[in-house]
């Protein structure tokens, strides 16, 4: 008799429910898979429902109808979200560009994650700073001002955005930033795709 523990993370791994996956996949009923793997239609039925968990040759034994390695039934059975937290101490300001005068610092808010489907940025626009080089790449911007006056060109045209105002753009088009006013701006920026340095 295995222990709840033991149940709980065998479990985790669905282990019968991908066998019904793959069984279902190849199209074969429990008694198709019984004669090639010589195990009882009843036994494939109660592995599949969770009721029992296989021995590692029981196991092998289906794998070997289904072309597949044990590894198949073993990577990772839980879902686990990416999830990371970035601490403010942890950040590192940059300016853009790296030499001269800065027309931005920013800083990553999600740099620890890999593969990422957007990027985030605290952006500080620095008072009476220069403006941003035009650029452009691919994907969408959303801006959300957090104090502050920023000029975002784009399309030949200068939007203002003050504090609590936010925009959002398709960022293949040459846009640049520029602090607007006696104050430093503070934004989030968030980008999809791979943005070009500001």
């Amino acid at each position: 008799m295995l222990s709840e523990t033991l149940n709980e993370r065998l479990g985790s791994y669905r282990i019968g429910q991908q066998i019904r996956e793959l069984r279902a996949a190849k199209g074969l009923g429990l008694a198709q898979l019984g004669k090639h793997s010589g195990l009882s239609a009843g036994m494939l039925s109660k592995i599949e429902r969770g009721q029992v968990f296989p021995t590692l040759p029981t196991l092998m034994r289906i794998a070997m109808v289904f072309g597949v390695g044990l590894d198949h039934f073993f990577t990772d059975g839980e879902v686990k979200p990416v999830l990371a937290v970035v601490r403010r101490a942890e950040r590192l300001r940059l300016p853009s560009p790296p030499s001269g005068r800065a027309a931005v610092y920013f800083e990553s808010l999600d740099y620890p994650v890999t593969d990422r489907l957007l990027q985030s940025y605290l952006a500080e626009f620095p008072s009476h700073g220069p403006a941003t080089d035009p650029h452009q790449h691919k994907g969408v911007e959303t801006i959300y001002i957090i104090a502050g006056c920023l000029g975002v060109e784009i399309h030949g045209t200068t939007h203002r955005l003050e504090t609590g105002d936010s925009m959002y753009f398709e960022a293949d088009f040459e846009h640049s930033y520029i602090c607007m006013g006696d104050e430093t701006c503070r934004a989030v920026v968030v980008v999809s795709g791979e943005p070009a340095e500001a």
